[in-house]
């Protein structure tokens, strides 16, 4: 039985007050599910030590490098010794505003996993793709490298499918189109190994609200879900939550 996660992805949003009260109002409930917070660069070190046991503090993003001369860049190893348990990678607005390709987004991978990360892979199709009925060959175009160079090193990884068009857009994907996805995903990663399908969580995210979590986390491939503008609320968010038991 895979424990459901709940992920809230701050993107450049909030200040050092927010991630102390929200921390301190998602803990005084303690959730049935798992919970992570991934707030700003800026504001890791302090909610690492705020988060206490119950709250995964993830990055945003992290370097494809282990060391060396890239200015403005955090290696997985930074953040492993700030006691971050989680890194985003490949997320939609990195792939398409920093122009991150499958190459660079597997050696993310490697670097997180390196250390010790746990990395939340970001999959997903534009309203295009999805219009010309190509969602599972993207998906597959997005999965290929990974698993070819990585393969069953990705045990213990997340999976988040957001459809690029969903994110910030208010308008959530039907909970049967995002089964159909989820279970489209889980096959892939069946085909490199059997154990590799079953223990890997795949969330959902964009627009994801309380309104529309039960339905979702209902469907037998949903594992939660990577929450953007609804978890800058804890309120919102530990509405969320609660579908996730």
């Amino acid at each position: 039985m895979r424990t459901k996660l709940v992920a809230g992805n701050w993107k450049m949003h909030g200040s050092r007050a927010q991630v102390q009260a929200w921390l301190m109002r998602v803990q005084s409930v303690l959730p049935d599910c798992e919970v992570a917070l991934l707030p700003p660069y800026p504001f890791l070190a302090d909610a690492c030590a705020q988060a206490g046991a119950r709250i995964g503090i993830g990055a945003q993003d992290l370097s494809a490098h282990a060391a060396g001369a890239y200015t403005g860049e955090v290696s997985a190893a930074m953040l492993a010794e700030l006691g971050v348990r989680y890194a985003v990678i490949g997320h939609s607005e990195r792939r398409a505003y920093h122009h991150e390709d499958d190459e660079l987004i597997t050696a993310k991978l490697e670097r997180a996993l390196e250390q010790g990360l746990t990395p939340i892979l970001c999959v997903g199709e534009t309203a295009a793709q999805r219009a010309c009925g190509e969602t599972q060959a993207t998906l597959a175009a997005q999965l290929a490298v990974p698993l070819h160079r990585l393969g069953t090193r990705l045990a213990g990884m997340v999976i988040a499918y957001e459809p690029v068009w969903a994110i910030g857009s208010g308008q959530s994907a039907e909970a049967d189109e995002v089964q159909a996805a989820h279970a489209f995903i889980r096959s892939q990663l069946a085909a490199t190994d059997a154990k590799l399908s079953l223990m890997t969580r795949l969330l959902y995210g964009g627009s994801l609200k309380p309104a529309t979590a039960p339905e979702l986390f209902a469907q037998p491939d949903v594992d939660g879900g990577l929450v953007g503008g609804a978890s800058l609320d804890a309120e919102q968010f530990l509405a969320i939550c609660a579908a996730a038991r």
